[in-house]
């Protein structure tokens, strides 16, 4: 079964963790950094994304009491102080992964001003405009992903939910995980329960 599954490493970045306090550290994100090699072992295909942004981006907005808020723009849904800009610490993956070259396909994204996706597989938030990596774990025969990185009820959970739309099993270690909020990562929970998506609390659990 090895041969079918692959492994995606969302946006595994120093911008969403401590390491870069200014921008949108996720409590414990430089720590999962092991959780996330030992995740790949399980898989023949290594996937990885990276937020990709520039500093002026539409949705920016360093009023931290704005965090999450409403932008009423479709394409760019939320206000977020700014991170992952190309070019900074905060752009760069954790330090025990993979160059970026090494992944088997990897996705940037939210390299638009104007378009601000969550999820991996879509360059937008409509869903119209593909990343490719469906098509290319459709073309290696994956049918099962486990889904790791940051944040869990953000970018993880849309991508989670993207690929189990797209017909693969999907499967999300919360040990390879960390989120923004409790809240907002029980609704995550809920969400991708409730879609079919398979969680687990570790990554031994998959052995």
């Amino acid at each position: 079964m090895k041969n079918k599954i692959a492994t995606f490493d969302v946006d595994a970045q120093k911008g969403f963790t401590p390491l870069c306090p200014d921008e949108l550290p996720v409590p414990g994100g430089d720590t999962i950094g092991g959780a996330l090699n030992a995740m790949a072992l399980l898989g023949s295909v290594r996937i990885g994304s990276k937020d990709a942004h520039s500093a002026n981006a539409v949705w920016v907005n360093q009023d931290r009491s704005q965090m999450a808020q409403p932008t009423g723009l479709v394409e760019a849904p939320l206000f977020w102080p700014r991170h992952c800009v190309v070019g900074t610490r905060g752009f760069e993956l954790l330090d025990e992964l993979p160059a970026t070259e090494d992944y088997d396909f990897f996705v940037h994204k939210g390299v638009e001003d104007h378009l601000h996706p969550f999820g991996a597989c879509y360059h937008d938030p409509s869903e119209k405009r593909t990343t490719g990596v469906i098509q290319f774990l459709k073309c290696e025969g994956v049918d099962t992903v486990i889904v790791g990185g940051l944040a869990y009820d953000y970018c993880v959970k849309s991508t989670a939910l993207q690929l189990a739309a797209a017909g693969f099993k999907v499967i999300v270690p919360l040990e390879a995980c960390k989120a923004i909020s409790e809240l907002t990562a029980a609704a995550a929970t809920a969400e991708m329960t409730a879609a079919g998506i398979v969680i687990v609390d570790t990554i031994a659990e998959l052995n």
